[in-house]
């Protein structure tokens, strides 16, 4: 069984990656031509990360690294849940960590730990902002993220955009919620700039704590075609939308411990869009293999499946249950996995690079995958 190129279920669901990267690289070509700008103030940004999830550049010595990152329609459904499951709960419980770990998640893949983080929260109409209640949750949400991470929150913006945020129907009123991660690379040798990664290095995945903040749109399509939509139970027991509000997995302490052992690292991939296939992030000729995989796939994934989303879409949709990939050299697989284990995450050997055609072949399933934005 083989992947196809025709759009699938989750550009329908309104996040069509063949329209968005074409943007994206539109961006990343004007941004080139500015890295030269700040020269004249004695800052240097570096231009050779191959994986650039972050920013990285230098001042005086001092190397330090800044992303920024949304979290997409995942509050959605907590607004959804807070109309309609009638349990006093907001919902928010979780938010602000997902928000946040979308950014520094995707930081510490150049070898930096977060220290500042400044968040945004745009809404349609002011009156969104005066619900004490889930602003309070919302906030500690935030400040729960900042001590798990070790992150200063010291200021950020919640404007009320009346012409440009609009909540899809039933949900009354939704934000857009945003952020920027500021982290630093001590000492300098721990930069990853992906140059390293090879044919022949093993693939280490680490498991997710479910959905993470990719997919949601899917999930909502499906979600809001069944009877008691965000209120089905799953057969784990949990509702729908308990399950889609799961917190996303920091990977901080991963590799902040990687790091510390001195482990040399070729390269990162966050979990994120584009599912499974994420793993084809790297742009030069390589296959990725998957060989193996987590025994117990997150029951939300599962049942998008009974739902009818085909296997090849939940592969380019959903992380499947592995949130953060590291590529090591093939003899440091094992100690990747024992230093993981000791920090708390479940590691597995996933797969190994070749060369060849820039793909991802799913062997568990058969199944072979496009790179990410094809």
């Amino acid at each position: 069984m083989s992947g196809k190129n025709e759009k699938g279920e989750y550009a329908g669901a309104g996040v069509d990656y063949t329209q968005i990267d074409p943007f994206k690289q539109t961006m990343i070509g004007v941004g080139q031509r500015t890295l030269t700008f700040p020269n004249a103030r004695g800052v240097t940004v570096r231009s050779d990360i191959l994986h650039a999830h972050g920013t990285v550049f230098m001042y005086r010595g001092l190397m330090l690294c800044q992303t920024t990152e949304g979290l997409g329609n995942k509050n959605w459904i907590a607004e959804w849940m807070y109309q309609n499951a009638g349990t006093g709960r907001t919902y928010y419980e979780s938010i602000g960590i997902d928000t946040a770990l979308m950014a520094v998640n995707d930081l510490i893949a150049q070898g930096a730990m977060p220290a500042i983080y400044t968040d945004e929260v745009a809404a349609g109409e002011s009156e969104w902002f005066a619900d004490k209640k889930r602003a309070g949750v919302l906030a500690e949400s935030f400040y729960r993220v900042c001590e798990m991470v070790g992150m200063a929150l010291p200021a950020g913006e919640s404007p009320s955009l009346k012409f440009l945020v609009r909540a899809e129907l039933p949900v009354k009123s939704a934000p857009v919620l945003s952020g920027c991660v500021t982290g630093i690379i001590f000492p300098a040798s721990r930069l990853i700039t992906g140059e390293n990664l090879r044919s022949g290095d093993a693939i280490i995945g680490a498991a997710s704590s479910g959905i993470h903040a990719n997919g949601i749109s899917l999930v909502i399509k499906r979600a809001m075609s069944l009877p008691d939509a965000f209120l089905t139970r799953l057969p784990n027991g949990n509702t729908l939308g308990d399950e889609a509000l799961i917190p996303t997995t920091s990977y901080v302490n991963l590799v902040e411990a990687l790091l510390e052992a001195e482990v040399n690292i070729h390269a990162i991939a966050p979990g994120t869009g584009s599912g499974v296939a994420k793993v084809a992030f790297d742009h030069r000729p390589y296959r990725y293999v998957i060989t193996d995989w987590i025994p117990e796939i997150p029951p939300l994934f599962r049942f998008m499946q009974e739902l009818g989303v085909s296997l090849h879409d939940c592969l380019t949709t959903f992380n499947w249950g592995i949130g953060y990939y590291i590529f090591v050299a093939k003899d440091e697989a094992d100690r990747v996995i024992d230093i993981g284990r000791g920090a708390g995450y479940d590691l597995l050997q996933v797969g190994h690079v070749e060369e060849g055609r820039r793909e991802v072949w799913f062997d568990p399933e058969g199944i072979t995958l496009p790179p990410p934005g094809e």
